[in-house]
């Protein structure tokens, strides 16, 4: 951990606080409920970029409908540091939502299965794509299998060609929906300790609030 001079008012970093003098911990967002939810920014570290400023965070979260539901418990939304295995992130402990920095370089080589769940999406978004063949070797072999799914899984090589409004659109309208959506899980439970119905949930979540949300998002935010 990089040194910092000595400081009345200590940082925050990743959830981990450091101590004042009097061996207490400063209050904050990763271990005191919030009133209203806080938009915090973090470096976004080499080779990535924000494309999101706190300020996008806060007009999108304007446009969710029953926000007042929806936020309860929820205590920060971060744009954390960029992160070549994560979009975002959800901790339920704490209810903080990290939306990672994207990468510098726009031109996105994307997973064969996340691109084709995805389609939809990246094409409203009109998202520039190309799709080229893979050689297989035999794709026969699936196709006698009946395994279509593995196939396709491993048929092509996909890029994604992102403008920055574009990122800005899918951070918005999918990943924060998607950590958002873990959030909700949390906070229906009946224990409201654990969001328990996984990944499909926070999924259908997005997908179904993002169709919602879509016509105000471009009253609000500009696509090109």
């Amino acid at each position: 951990m990089r040194q910092h001079p000595r400081k009345s008012t200590p940082k925050v970093k990743k959830g981990k606080v450091q101590k004042k003098n009097n061996h207490q911990e400063t209050p904050n967002y990763w271990n005191t409920r919030q009133p209203e939810v806080i938009v915090d920014k973090e470096k976004p570290g080499e080779g990535f970029r924000h494309y999101l400023t706190k300020q996008d965070v806060l007009n999108f979260i304007a446009l969710i409908p029953n926000w007042y539901i929806i936020s309860k418990g929820l205590n920060a939304i971060i744009l954390d540091s960029g992160n070549q295995g994560c979009d975002g992130w959800y901790e339920f402990s704490t209810g903080v939502i990290g939306i990672c920095a994207w990468p510098k370089d726009l031109s996105i080589e994307m997973d064969n299965d996340f691109f084709f769940a995805h389609r939809e999406l990246f094409e409203r978004l009109d998202i520039h794509y190309t799709i080229q063949d893979r050689d297989l070797g035999c794709p026969w072999y699936y196709e006698e299998r009946g395994e279509v799914d593995e196939a396709r899984k491993y048929a092509y090589n996909i890029i994604c060609e992102f403008t920055p409004n574009q990122v800005k659109a899918y951070q918005l309208l999918h990943i924060l929906l998607h950590e958002l959506g873990h959030h909700y899980d949390l906070i229906t439970t009946k224990s409201k300790r654990r969001a328990t119905r996984g990944e499909q949930f926070a999924e259908d979540y997005a997908f179904e609030h993002e169709a919602q949300i879509w016509q105000n998002y471009l009253k609000k935010f500009p696509l090109y």
